[in-house]
């Protein structure tokens, strides 16, 4: 099968505008702060990294700050923006002679400016004078340089450094917070980047349905998605390592790392769960199909699959301008429990197995996550707001309410994972809630997961993530059907509201 799909031609303007965005959040702040409108926003690209001690490049991805606010591809650059007059100063590497030799042309300054749009290019080496050149200001010039804390990861960022950065003025707490908030509500020509990311990996994630068969190694399906993505897609990245479980493997939360690397053989019987998505031009898709591997549900398999689609579907439902992402995870968790319940697999009250926290026996992680230039985009917890203690809400990458404009993941799950089910059975406070005997019936099932991203909209929200879901559909599209189903419009199979 090939693609009804072409990769969009992207314009440097989306970066130019979110360079705009940040210069206008700024000044606000500092106007607040009684702060004069001088200094520079200051942040370094990534640079290439090498396998260890060899000579042997890993493919360059560049720091996800710096793509947003520049777009350069290339490692090496500086990039600056002038908070007095708006002006963007890009620095090039001042490469070698021989690079010419073995990596192609060297690109002239000129090309640079033109290409991602900005104000002025120079040489990195030149940092340090060209800024001093163009202050305006009082006293040593002011660098704001990003260094903050990524509340997904702990790690912090790190801000920029070069050869005479000591003679300037140094604000490490001011830029971050500001411009992982801009991150945050996405404008019109990211949503359509997204929406390409989301088109692209949708349509691989229906080729690989199409192609699952019993025997086949879980890679396999990895391949077929990866390069239906690149093939027809463009797209080099994806936006995190493919998760291609079958079996007991779909419980594995994270699956298909180094130590559990897809390869199991695919069995009759058993549930696929493929976690899969496609970066394009930065901006990434975050995408979960959950599916049984010989195109036929179940009965236990169509409990476990409705009750997390109903769980996705109620959130999404619910999904608008103000509505607490805390709430959301709550009713996910609380519609799994209603359906586990309705099959006998739990036993009393509902209300009671949420005081008791129950849901995060079969739901550890959070609902979802911000997405965008990362797959766990940044912002999740403003300053000042605290994570949960409790199980399953601890996980949440975020408690805020939602706004317009937010991209963020919707992914309830159901697992039967040993290590959190043998606890739970030994606890006199949720021993009680759980029929011993239809869960050993689950023991090697694994776990279902449906994930598509939404943007919240002023409305409501848009499900940007086109695949089968209903049992029918993915059965039906299993045994060759189309897709998407003729009759049947995209927004009215999603259930969707722009």
């Amino acid at each position: 099968m090939g693609s009804s799909l072409w990769p969009p031609k992207v314009s440097m303007e989306l970066h130019v505008k979110n360079r705009e965005k940040l210069l206008a959040s700024l000044r606000q702040h500092l106007s607040d702060s009684s702060r004069p409108l001088h200094g520079f926003v200051l942040l370094q690209g990534g640079e290439e990294q090498t396998r260890y001690d060899t000579d042997h490049l890993e493919l360059f991805r560049q720091e996800s700050f710096f793509a947003y606010l520049f777009g350069v591809t290339e490692p090496g650059f500086y990039g600056a923006i002038d908070i007095a007059t708006g002006d963007s100063l890009l620095f090039a590497p001042r490469l070698p002679s021989e690079y010419a030799v073995w990596l192609g042309k060297i690109k002239q300054l000129s090309y640079f400016k033109e290409h991602y749009m900005v104000s002025t290019t120079f040489f990195s080496d030149e940092i340090a004078s060209v800024l001093q050149q163009h202050y305006q200001g009082a006293g040593k010039p002011l660098l704001f340089l990003l260094h903050g804390l990524n509340t997904d990861s702990n790690n912090f960022s790190k801000p920029a450094e070069f050869q005479g950065i000591d003679k300037f003025d140094k604000d490490l707490t001011t830029l971050h917070p500001i411009l992982t908030e801009c991150r945050v509500i996405k404008s019109n020509l990211e949503i359509a980047l997204i929406q390409f990311a989301n088109d692209i990996s949708s349509e691989a994630h229906v080729e690989v349905m199409r192609k699952t068969k019993v025997g086949m190694k879980e890679y396999q399906l990895e391949s077929i998605f990866l390069h239906h993505t690149y093939m027809y897609g463009g797209c080099r990245h994806c936006s995190y390592t493919c998760i291609c479980a079958t079996g007991e493997n779909s419980a594995v939360l994270h699956y298909g790392h180094a130590a559990a690397p897809n390869d199991k053989t695919l069995q009759d019987g058993d549930m696929a769960l493929f976690d899969m998505g496609a970066e394009y031009n930065f901006y990434g898709s975050d995408i979960t199909c959950s599916f049984p591997i010989n195109g036929k549900f179940t009965s236990d398999q169509s409990l476990i699959y409705t009750a997390v689609l109903d769980a996705h579907n109620a959130v999404i439902s619910s999904m608008k301008p103000g509505v607490n992402w805390v709430d959301m995870h709550i009713l996910a968790e609380k519609v799994i429990l209603e359906s586990l319940k309705r099959g006998n697999i739990l036993l009393g009250d509902v209300e009671d197995m949420m005081a008791a926290r129950l849901g995060a026996v079969f739901m550890p992680h959070g609902l979802g996550h911000f997405l965008g230039i990362d797959t766990h985009d940044p912002g999740g917890y403003l300053q000042g707001l605290e994570r949960r203690k409790e199980p399953g809400l601890k996980s949440l990458r975020t408690i805020r309410d939602l706004q317009e404009g937010m991209v963020i993941t919707v992914e309830p799950g159901c697992y039967f994972i040993d290590a959190l089910l043998l606890p739970a059975m030994n606890s006199p406070i949720t021993t009680k809630f759980l029929n011993q005997e239809a869960i050993n019936r689950y023991k090697d099932f694994g776990g279902v997961r449906i994930e598509s991203d939404v943007l919240v909209t002023a409305a409501g929200c848009y499900n940007m993530t086109k695949c089968p879901r209903e049992i029918g559909e993915i059965e039906g599209v299993m045994a060759g059907a189309p897709w998407p189903a003729k009759n049947i419009s995209t927004h009215a199979r999603n259930g969707l509201e722009i």
